[in-house]
This record gives C-alpha cells, sequence and structure tokens, in this order.
C-alpha cells in the first residue's frame, strides 16, 4: 500500500483529513501554515488575553481578601466556594474551546506545534485556583506566538509565565541568604530550576548534576509574581547574593540583579544538550517513539546553523526523506484521537457549534453531571452527551486537558496508550459517535473521509462485512490505521 504525501501530511503532522478541506502538498505547504496561524484568532481564553488577566486578577483578589479575613477570625465559606468554581467554569470552558480549536483550524501543523509545546512546558490547571484560569493563557499568552521563532524567546515566554510560576511554587523561592530569607526563614525551592534544566532545556543524562540544579534555583530567586497583578517581576530582597556557577558559567557576583536569570535561560538555550534534547523530542513526537538518529542529526545541525530557529528545525525534519516514509509506529494520544474523529465525522458547522455551546459549562452547573436535555431535542445538544464526546472522553482516556500528571507532560509512546482500558475507551466514543453524529453517514464514505488512500485492503475487505451501517461507521474510528499516524 502506498500514501500520498498529502495524505501522509494531513495524518502524520496534523490532526486528519477533514471533507472539504484540502490537504498539504508537502513539507512547503505545512511550513507555510505557521504565518497566518500565528495571526488567526483564538478560541480561548474565552474573554481574550487581557480579558482572561482581567477576569483572573479579579478573582484572585476577591481570594486573597477571603484569606485575610480569615487569619482575622471572620472567614466567608460562600465567597471561597463562588471563586472556586468560577475558576473551575472557566477553564472547563477554555478545554472545551481548545477541542473546538484544533477540530476546526486549517492549521493543523501549527495546532500539532501548540500541543508539543504545551506539553513540553506543561503546566496543571489542577494545581490551585490560579492555575484553573492561568492554563490556557500559558498556551495562548506564552506558547503560540514563539513556537516558530528562536527557541531562547518560546523558553523565556514560557519559562517567565504566572502559570509556570504558579505551578512550580516558585512564588515560594527565598534565598535563605537574602534579605527576605534571613528576616523569615524560609529557603529555597528547587522545582522550576530542575525542571528547567532537566525537561525543557538540557534533558536528563546532559551531565548537569545537584549542584547545577540548586545554582540554577539560587539564580532564579528574587523572581516572582509582581501582585497584585499577574506580571513577573524581580524583588532583590528575596534573592539570594553572591555569584553562582552553573555548567562552568558564573553569573551574579557584586553586580547580582534581575538580568542574571535571563543570561542563564539563554546560555541554556544555546547549549547543544539543549538542541539534541529538542531535537529528539521533536523526531519522537512526529515520527517515532524512538527518534531515528538520521533525522535528528540534520536537524541538530539546522539548529545550529540557525542559532536555534525553530522553523529551520521543523524544515530540516520535514525534507528529510525519512519524515515521509509510511510506518504507523506512532499512535495517537486521546486528545489527538478525538479531535482527529471529530475532523473526519465532517459535522454540519451550526451543529458542531451547538454540541460545543452544550459542552460549555453553564451558570446554574453546580458540578459536572450531566443535566436533562428538553424533550425531543437532538443528542448534539444535549450537555451530558457532549461532554461525553470531548472533555469527559478525555478524562476518561486519560488526557484530559492542560491536566498532566507531572511537569513532564502527557505520555508520547505506544506502550502507555495500547491498553486494554484505553481501546475499550476509544471503542465506546467510536460507537457513541457512530450512533448520534453519523446518522446520514456510510461506513464507505466515511472510510474515504477519515483516511483516504490510507485504508488499508484487510480494514476495507472486514468493512464491507460489517453486520450493520453503525457497526461499520464505528469500525472505521476503531481501526488500527485510524489510530495511529
Amino acid at each position: 500500500m502506498s500514501i500520498s504525501v498529502p495524505t501522509l501530511a494531513a495524518i502524520r503532522y496534523g490532526f486528519g483529513l477533514r471533507p472539504g478541506e484540502p490537504p498539504p502538498q508537502d513539507a512547503q505547504a505545512l511550513l507555510a501554515q505557521l504565518p497566518p496561524a500565528a495571526r488567526a484568532e483564538l478560541r480561548f481564553p474565552r474573554e481574550g488575553i487581557t480579558g482572561r488577566r482581567e477576569t483572573a486578577e479579579k478573582i484572585i483578589a476577591l481570594r486573597r481578601a477571603e484569606a485575610k479575613a480569615t487569619q482575622n477570625g471572620k472567614p466567608n465559606a460562600r465567597l471561597r466556594q463562588t471563586t472556586q468554581q468560577q475558576a473551575n467554569r472557566l477553564y472547563r470552558g477554555d478545554a472545551v474551546a481548545r477541542i473546538a480549536q484544533a477540530v476546526t483550524s486549517p492549521y493543523g501543523f501549527h495546532e500539532r506545534l501548540a500541543s508539543f509545546w504545551a506539553d513540553h512546558f506543561a503546566v496543571n490547571a489542577d494545581k490551585n485556583l490560579q492555575m484553573f484560569m492561568l492554563a490556557a493563557l500559558h498556551e495562548a499568552e506564552a506558547i503560540r506566538p514563539h513556537l516558530a521563532g528562536p527557541f531562547r524567546d518560546l523558553l523565556k515566554a514560557a519559562v517567565l509565565h504566572p502559570a509556570m510560576f504558579f505551578y512550580l511554587d516558585q512564588n515560594r523561592s527565598i534565598g535563605p541568604g537574602s534579605v527576605a530569607g534571613l528576616r523569615n526563614g524560609r529557603g529555597l525551592n528547587e522545582n522550576l530550576g530542575r525542571e528547567l534544566i532537566e525537561l525543557h532545556t538540557l534533558g536528563t543524562g546532559s551531565g548537569y548534576g545537584q549542584a547545577d540544579v540548586r545554582a540554577a534555583a539560587l539564580i532564579l530567586t528574587g523572581v516572582g509574581i509582581d501582585a497584585p497583578r499577574l506580571d513577573i517581576g524581580y524583588r532583590p530582597q528575596r534573592a539570594e547574593p553572591g555569584a553562582f556557577t552553573l555548567l562552568g558559567r558564573s553569573y551574579g557576583g557584586e553586580g547580582r540583579g534581575e538580568a542574571d536569570h535571563r543570561a542563564m535561560i539563554d546560555d541554556l538555550a544555546d547549549h547543544p544538550a539543549t538542541a539534541r534534547h529538542i531535537c529528539a523530542k521533536l523526531a519522537g513526537h512526529f515520527l517515532a517513539d524512538v527518534p531515528p538518529p538520521e533525522v535528528v542529526a540534520p536537524m541538530v545541525a539546522a539548529w545550529t546553523a540557525s542559532d536555534g530557529n525553530l522553523t529551520e528545525v521543523y524544515r530540516a525534519m520535514l525534507e528529510h526523506p525519512r519524515a515521509w516514509q509510511v510506518g504507523g509506529a506512532k499512535i495517537k494520544r486521546p486528545f489527538d484521537f478525538v479531535v482527529s474523529g471529530l475532523r473526519a465525522l465532517d459535522m454540519p458547522e451550526k451543529q458542531f457549534e451547538a454540541m460545543m455551546a452544550a459542552a460549555m459549562p453553564q451558570p446554574d452547573d453546580e458540578d459536572e453531571a450531566p443535566r436533562r436535555p428538553k424533550k425531543n431535542a437532538p443528542r448534539h445538544r444535549n450537555p451530558g452527551f457532549a461532554r461525553a464526546m470531548t472533555i469527559w472522553a478525555l478524562q476518561r482516556m486519560g488526557q484530559p486537558v492542560w491536566r498532566p500528571t507531572s511537569p513532564a507532560g502527557f505520555a508520547d509512546d505506544a506502550a502507555s496508550w495500547l491498553t486494554p482500558s484505553q481501546l475499550a475507551e476509544r471503542i465506546a466514543w467510536a460507537r457513541m459517535a457512530a450512533q448520534w453524529l453519523a446518522a446520514d453517514r456510510e461506513p464507505a464514505d466515511l472510510l474515504a473521509d477519515a483516511l483516504g488512500d490510507a485504508a488499508r485492503e484487510d480494514t476495507i475487505r472486514v468493512l464491507g462485512q460489517a453486520p450493520n451501517r453503525v457497526h461499520g461507521l464505528a469500525m472505521v474510528l476503531a481501526s488500527p490505521e485510524f489510530n495511529r499516524r
């Protein structure tokens, strides 16, 4: 079986084929998506970036006022509950919008890159009230505007963001020998320093040691969220004084100040180990669980020649012959599976938007239990069904939006997702989709729309033996080639 380049481009480098949307024709077409995608309007945060910052600041201010009142013996449980519910609803609305963004965007490669980088710089909305409101902002404000430029710009934007600071407790990190540290006895938190080196830049096994992790954490002291606004600021009284050596380079000293942590981040971005780590991770995400060395090497060379320009790194990957060889070694993660399924189903726009609206949290929602639908209302307008096809499906499958189990992000290997429970959930989703969202489709038509010339002969043969139409439709979405890249 031979798969055409456009089909492979849509499936391997995007979120799959969608009827009526021409697939990218080649590597250049994929790269051409990046500039217009960066200018396109996002569906999340739902109030926009400025609006979300304003909303978050107001809710955080209310929570702080309640905390202060509690300290003074006047707790307000109702206010605390209300602010938590507001933050929860913001997250759930953003999560639905994130799914809709990936389904409807014509820039599949850009969407995949956004998902990759949001996972590389993972934050978890479950951390606290602030994170429920800031996880979406982190991707929209820090990740997406920088994913096609110099890596050092993306690194600084992603790491020096309030969402990352809240997630990794950077505001709790105080230099032990600083004015504030000596005054209140609080000390160093190494979380951000460790993840900056281990996950975001050099990677494990690159030669750094615990002394380097501690040095990075000490250099980062003084940097925090400048309340009451969600801005990153530098507070000298919390910064550890002195000079620090990290990977043979010195920072601080008599001129200890705000420039130190930025110089350190730039140096980590430029380190050769960072290029190798990031390029291998990109190749591992798009091509194979074990990154092909013959692809990683030219990617690293492109990184070095372009001073870390990510577009040139992507180009080196896409222009390598190995990038277009058929393999199917990569299994779709749950987010990719649900999004590509909704794209292949190609619901009418009004119906799709109605389902997304039904999945959104409502002002009277006390929890995430499905509400009783109106009598004779279409299934896609039922909030319970709409959520079961989107945010609840991802939660059951183990990849809820912006809620990874650790700063390392979600697993990206076949073994983690090829489990009996995972496959059972995918089959259940495929059956629901076939029964309620593809009422007027024929299995053969869905197969052509979803897979094009990637459909295998045995799948076509088995599909022809389906006992009924709904079973056949579900078989398409549950087929091996639909679940792989």
